[in-house]
């Protein structure tokens, strides 16, 4: 059975879901501010390689993962670049959607935005207004945290002993230096919603409980997202959701990775605002998805781990080993091997609460065995259904590095088809039909419709 480690519990419990087959996840989603960096990319993999795992044990799974785009540093940037937030956040969605797809992350079965779910923040905010465990203020509504005698269980501080941290606003009216906003007043220059305490937005936390309420019900499997999240984030997230349904617990299954730094020297984790990251669209410039994704999965999940350009190069090394194995034409004579003990290995690494480094090590065992069956003379196409079978698993797409180039080139070429577009509108029409020489020399193809121009690699 899969044991996984509960944030909350603090232990390793046998999964299983609470409704039939249907495993239902919702993982934090990125703030639409700007770029992603590697950092986001290791929760990424991490919580893909758990959907694929369970969906190779069989389970069905509805995996939901949100994008915040109303908050703080989006307002922020939109005030600076003087441009709407939803643009701003659309910009960053069609990078994240083509990153993701780089580093061969399945997509999520629904991206709900946080705008989308206003109404439904109203209506939560109103429930526990209702029971007392929030107030209003001159516009502002604040969570009440001593209302509900749970809090602190996720994150196991002491009420007594917590500190403002993180995005807890420090404001002369609240009842407790604790109580957290839920709803913000409306700020000259800023986006607004109507509600009953008057025009504002909502607060960051509240925007999680309404989406993964709607979306996934009042009680739900896993939640993940990185343990920089765990306090205040989720930790007012259990508050909310738990305070207005009076269903416990809300998240069956915390799951936090740990958590990626720049450098071995580094005390900090990557952060955008602080400007020490490496973001993917740099990182799949260099290297295949499958190194980095090796890299990353090379440690277990809940380990903090520092970047390292030589060791994702010596994990393309690795997962050259890997493609050459699956490469080479399997031998058409002689016994087949045994592989069922590396699945099993496999398998056992996998259900330990996902550690990867010894499902990694397996999958290496597995290449050495198919050389090793080769020069035997031995055929070598069961180790090899085996390699790709559980390789899969942890994502590898065992495509050449050359992939990653065309994750690199997508932004400039999706430029140029823009340029090629309004030439073609404007009728310069030598000028546009230039640009589609060029990219054809390229190995760029261009598909026109009705519905506009498609392109592809090759």
């Amino acid at each position: 059975m899969l044991k996984l480690q509960d944030t909350l519990t603090v232990q390793k419990t046998e999964f299983t879901p609470s409704q039939g087959n249907t495993v239902r996840m919702y993982v934090c989603g990125p703030n639409l501010y700007g770029p992603c960096h590697v950092g986001h990319a290791l929760s990424y993999i991490v919580f893909d390689v758990l959907r694929r795992y369970l969906t190779y044990k069989g389970y069905e799974i509805r995996h939901v993962q949100n994008f915040t785009d109303i908050e703080d540093r989006i307002i922020e940037l939109a005030l600076q670049e003087k441009r709407p937030i939803h643009e701003i956040s659309e910009q960053y969605i069609q990078r994240f959607m083509t990153e993701m797809d780089g580093l061969n992350i399945l997509r999520a079965h629904e991206y709900p935005r946080a705008t989308a779910y206003i109404p439904r923040m109203i209506e939560i905010i109103q429930g526990l207004m209702g029971k007392g465990m929030a107030y209003e203020v001159e516009g502002e509504v604040y969570f009440r945290v001593r209302s509900f005698p749970g809090y602190g269980k996720l994150s196991k501080r002491p009420m007594d002993e917590m500190r403002t941290g993180t995005r807890v606003e420090v404001d002369p009216r609240k009842e407790d230096p604790m109580d957290f906003s839920l709803w913000k007043s409306a700020k000259e220059g800023e986006p607004a919603w109507p509600s009953p305490w008057g025009l504002g937005r909502p607060g960051w936390h509240i925007e999680c409980s309404a989406m993964s309420l709607s979306l996934l019900g009042q009680q739900f499997d896993i939640h993940g997202g990185g343990q920089d999240v765990v306090f205040p984030h989720h930790e007012n997230e259990i508050a909310q959701s738990e305070g207005y349904t009076g269903v416990a617990p809300v998240v069956r299954f915390w799951i936090h990775n740990g958590l990626l730094r720049l450098a071995e020297t580094d005390d900090e984790k990557m952060t955008r605002h602080s400007g020490n990251f490496i973001s993917i669209r740099d990182a799949l410039a260099k290297h295949s998805p499958d190194a980095i994704r090796l890299f990353l999965l090379s440690a277990h999940y809940r380990s903090p781990r520092a970047y390292s350009e030589e060791e994702i190069e010596n994990y393309e090394r690795g997962a050259d080993r890997i493609r050459n194995a699956l490469r080479e034409p399997a031998s058409p004579g002689g016994a087949a091997m045994d592989v069922a003990h590396f699945q099993q290995e496999f398998e056992e690494a996998m259900d330990d609460d996902l550690n990867t480094p010894r499902a990694v090590a397996t999958l290496f065992d597995l290449a050495r065995e198919v050389n090793r069956g080769r020069e035997a003379g031995g055929s070598v196409a069961p180790t090899q259904a085996m390699l790709r079978k559980l390789g899969g698993v942890l994502g590898l797409s065992f495509a050449d590095a050359k992939a990653a180039d065309n994750v690199a080139a997508q932004p400039f070429v999706d430029l140029l088809v823009q340029v090629r577009t309004e030439l073609r509108q404007a009728k310069q029409f030598a000028l546009a039909d230039s640009i589609r020489d060029r990219l054809t020399k390229l190995g760029v193809s261009l598909e026109d419709s009705p519905q506009g121009t498609k392109w592809k690699m090759g």
